[in-house]
């Protein structure tokens, strides 16, 4: 698959990493020659010029891209290439620089597919690292909707119960679980929860405090083998 990154910043370079790490094709465009010269010292195909220019962007290859993430710090810039890539039937990624946005591009703007706001994700994981603990974000999906990683430990109320026993509030939904030391699997009915043993739960944010009570008690400090 051919990915399209627009800007070779912070955020849109992590992200060409992650996708040449997948054996993908992956284009940077930037103006910035500093963060061009980074880009193709690591050896990514790079564009220089202004991504919502609809020239550039052909020299990119948007005609035959699959995707493009629109990732730079300049939101006009990020919608405008994302308007461009929706005429040439491109997946679109837009990244916003203000979390209030969110619902109001994803109630109106068709052209665009995703919306990402790195920042609310980052501020996570540097709540994560701080609180330490047993519960880990994994991953932010949507204003309110987060893919957490719990840890039971030896004071957990759910020890010793089967999964099948383990009733979430809300929309909230089981996703993977994995013993203690063991890769993540998809659950069965049957695993019976025990000290370090990890589960996944696609949770509505609003429910986490909820989530944790049920499944790890009230403590979040870590204990040994936790996340």
């Amino acid at each position: 698959m051919r990915f399209i990154i627009l800007g070779a910043g912070r955020v849109g370079l992590r992200t060409a990493r992650a996708i040449k790490r997948s054996d993908h094709e992956v284009v940077i465009v930037d103006t910035d020659e500093v963060a061009i010269d980074r880009a193709t010292e690591e050896g990514f195909e790079v564009i220089q010029g202004d991504g919502a220019d609809e020239s550039v962007l052909l020299e990119a290859g948007i005609e035959d891209a699959d995707a493009v993430g629109a990732l730079t710090g300049n939101l006009n810039a990020n919608y405008a290439a994302c308007t461009i890539a929706n005429q040439y039937g491109c997946r679109t990624v837009m990244r916003i620089d203000e979390d209030y946005r969110e619902d109001i591009y994803r109630k109106y703007v068709e052209e665009v597919d995703q919306i990402i706001f790195p920042e609310r994700l980052g501020a996570i994981v540097a709540k994560n690292a701080l609180t330490g603990g047993n519960i880990r974000a994994i991953a932010d999906i949507e204003q309110n909707l987060q893919i957490v990683e719990f840890t039971i430990t030896q004071a957990a109320p759910m020890r010793g119960y089967t999964l099948s026993e383990l009733e979430l509030p809300g929309e909230s939904r089981l996703l993977a679980y994995g013993e203690s030391e063991e890769s993540l699997r998809l659950p069965t009915s049957d695993d019976t929860l025990e000290a370090g043993d990890r589960v996944v739960v696609l949770a509505d944010s609003g429910k986490l405090d909820e989530i944790r009570q049920i499944i790890v008690g009230q403590s979040s400090r870590a204990t040994p083998g936790g996340a």
